[in-house]
């Protein structure tokens, strides 16, 4: 039985001011093909479908064709809420939608509520949905002393082992049970990226691979970057990427084969995305001309320039050659040291308005003005004055 783990949808999101409705379709449009062409079973997401919690009407539609076109191809689809979702609003009607092929686990009760995925004479799958566990709302409910996110798991896992266990009893002399898991949550040794929410500060709520130990397999959420903690144990990652730290990150997720003997493979699907994304660094003169960037001029792009003074017009120089340039930002280099003063200093000791406007432009930008520059200031100071002695 085929199983494609995803997660960290997060519809509706925004990349750098840049709407990503249309790519998110785009990815729909791809899952569809993978779920037609695999001959995928169920599709799994493990949390945070949508970015906020109140998503737009467009982007709540776009979901739900994407429920519509999935279950049309042949799958069922799985669902847990994340940390960026409405577990009610997720969970609405997850009863009906459950006869329709659809599974939404956003609560308490969705850890002993596993959706069976069952062949004749086949594999038997318990899929446990986990959703995210917020300790501070389900600690005394879990009979955790102490929240946190490594106590309140290892309770709540303690529940699925013990009903899996239930459930393979009950089956006899049939091949046992399996078990996929499904968890949102920060796992120790992952890495992260720039576009994740922190679940909590100083590494609190990571969750030690262990805690997860009894699964055939544990297909996780949160974490965008595609890896593997344990061969069993994997991040699928976000579909798409969401902040420049993921620009060498594949993007797609893992498609499980899973028999009555357990798991028989774990294949990684990757879904290209239609714009690279480029991350460029050194003086804006040698981006400019270094045939090597070519590759990058169809990419959305985060540029560090490293020039000595901040140049003129960087941006609009910069999009002559990269038009998709979302970032800018300095990190001069090579620059002589310069005295730092407070900017109110500098205005107690200017002798006149220009000064203090000058003085201001060095502040903000660590570059005097030019004589073009300066000619215009003092140009804009006396229509002022003109105006003020006017009135």
């Amino acid at each position: 039985m085929k199983i494609l783990h995803t997660s960290d949808w997060h519809l509706g999101r925004s990349f750098h001011g840049v709407g990503m409705l249309a790519e998110q379709r785009r990815f729909v449009d791809q899952l569809v093909g993978i779920v037609r062409s695999e001959g995928v079973r169920a599709v799994l997401i493990s949390g945070d479908v949508y970015d906020r919690a109140l998503p737009s009407v467009e982007v709540v539609q776009l979901f739900s064709d994407a429920l519509d076109r999935l279950t049309a191809a042949g799958a069922e689809v799985i669902l847990s809420s994340g940390n960026h979702d409405s577990p009610i609003r997720l969970g609405f009607a997850d009863r009906v939608l459950s006869r329709g092929g659809v599974h939404v686990r956003t609560g308490l009760d969705a850890l002993t509520d596993p959706v069976r995925l069952t062949e004749p004479g086949g594999a038997d799958i318990a899929v446990y949905a986990v959703p995210y566990l917020e300790p501070r709302l389900v600690a005394d409910r879990l009979g955790v002393d102490r929240p946190g996110h490594p106590a309140v798991m290892t309770a709540a896992l303690r529940l699925v082992r013990d009903h899996l266990a239930a459930l393979s009893a009950a089956a006899g002399s049939t091949p046992p049970v399996r078990s996929v898991l499904m968890c949102h949550a920060f796992v120790a040794g992952a890495e992260e990226s720039d576009s994740e929410r922190e679940l909590a500060s100083g590494g609190l709520g990571q969750i030690p691979v262990p805690v997860f130990e009894g699964f055939d397999y544990v297909a996780l959420g949160h974490l965008h970057g595609r890896q593997r903690l344990r061969e069993n144990v994997r991040y699928s990652g976000s579909p798409l990427p969401y902040s420049f730290s993921e620009a060498r990150q594949a993007k797609g997720g893992w498609l499980l084969d899973v028999g009555p003997d357990g798991l028989r493979a774990v294949d990684p699907v990757t879904v290209p995305t239609a714009r690279a994304l480029a991350t460029l660094r050194g003086p804006l003169d040698e981006l400019l001309a270094d045939p090597a960037h070519a590759g990058a001029e169809d990419a959305w792009c985060q540029v560090t320039l490293t020039d000595p003074q901040r140049p003129m017009m960087a941006m609009d120089r910069l999009r002559e050659r990269f038009p998709h340039t979302l970032v800018l930002q300095f990190d001069p280099q090579g620059a002589a040291p310069r005295e730092r003063t407070t900017y109110s200093s500098r205005v107690a000791t200017a002798v006149d308005d220009l000064e203090v406007s000058a003085g201001f432009l060095d502040h903000v930008r660590s570059r005097p003005p030019s004589a073009q520059e300066r000619a215009a200031l003092a140009a804009a100071l006396d229509a002022v004055s003109i105006a003020e002695a006017a009135r």
